[in-house]
């Protein structure tokens, strides 16, 4: 998008309270609605009014089986310019959840709960976390999350009742879903990995599965090839991805990019959630990922409100840029 700054290290004069109040209502989270076995998502930024907290005027959820949310990359601990109060926009993002009239059965936090893997990252997490309006949080592990240790840390705190390095299966509502770690010996910039031990439990965890099952695999790092130049895809995703061929509805949620992008292929749908902490530039379009300071005006259209949709038509891959807010569009070159 030309009108995006993609980098700005001057002072733009604004401050705490200001950056708070425009993130509150911005890198949200999804709220997925699941009617039929097909997954719809709805921002958080569509349904709930900036300025009360409460649903928006007129907003009437659709009947479905029921919902649940998605929040990813919180970076507890991260205290840059990109973003001076990360607590501050998760409890803003957790504010929005809450504002939903019936509260969703479960919240699944796709990776980078921490920045550094600390103790007190993690505890501080916990303790905002205990505002959620849900009876379960399901978590996996982002790369930021098993610094230093593989993760051992996160598996004594997230892990209990896991397999291997925190993967697992749960049904619910006649859904199957899926947790999978991509994380573990991934060095920064790199790309994911799955592993063979990890790719085996889950060929046998499908089998005994009938193909008109619903499934929903959630990991962080994209299970698709979104920009294998900043590590924005799994090595060995191919593989797992050839399991779930023969199942009708399959959907993929990530976290790790820091923004909001599509993909339909096939029987699958692959999508990648913004953060609730800082924006990241769009595949390429900077020498390197990483937090991205933006003056405060421009966070709207980075975290939350933009939907980039990748259809797949006749072998071609169509990209169409949707903002969740604004109804501007804007062209986005793949």
């Amino acid at each position: 998008m030309k009108d995006i700054i993609h980098n700005d290290h001057n002072d733009d004069g604004v401050d705490r309270r200001g950056f708070i109040k425009c993130m509150a209502w911005a890198g949200t989270g999804v709220l997925w609605l699941m009617s039929g076995g097909s997954l719809k998502a709805m921002s958080m930024s569509q349904l709930v009014d900036k300025n009360t907290g409460g649903l928006k005027d007129g907003v009437i959820l659709p009947p479905g089986d029921f919902t649940f949310a998605q929040i990813s990359d919180s970076h507890i601990g991260f205290n840059k310019p990109a973003n001076p109060d990360v607590v501050g926009t998760l409890q803003s993002a957790i504010g929005k959840l809450n504002a939903i009239p019936k509260a969703p059965s479960f919240v699944l936090h796709t990776g980078d709960l921490s920045h550094l893997a600390q103790a007190d990252e993690f505890d501080t997490l916990d303790q905002v976390l205990k505002s959620v309006k849900t009876d379960k949080i399901f978590f996996v592990p982002g790369e930021h999350d098993v610094l230093n240790d593989n993760g051992k840390q996160y598996l004594d705190r997230y892990g209990k009742g896991t397999k291997g390095n925190g993967w697992y299966s749960f049904d619910t509502n006649g859904v199957h879903f899926i947790g999978l770690v991509n994380v573990v010996g991934t060095g920064e910039g790199g790309l994911g990995v799955l592993g063979d031990q990890q790719l085996e439990w889950l060929e046998d965890d499908l089998k005994g599965l009938s193909n008109s099952t619903p499934i929903v695999v959630f990991a962080h790092i994209p299970l698709w090839s979104v920009y294998p130049q900043w590590g924005w895809g799994t090595r060995d995703s191919a593989r797992a991805l050839s399991y779930l061929k023969r199942f009708g509805s399959v959907s993929v949620l990530n976290g790790h990019i820091h923004q909001t992008m599509l993909k339909v292929e096939g029987n699958i749908t692959f999508h990648t959630a913004t953060s609730t902490a800082f924006p990241q530039p769009q595949p390429g379009t900077a020498p390197s990922a990483g937090p991205m300071k933006v003056p405060a005006d421009q966070l709207q259209k980075l975290l939350g409100l933009t939907s980039v949709h990748y259809v797949e038509h006749d072998h071609t891959l169509a990209i169409t840029d949707t903002p969740l807010i604004d109804a501007t569009k804007t062209a986005v070159n793949p």
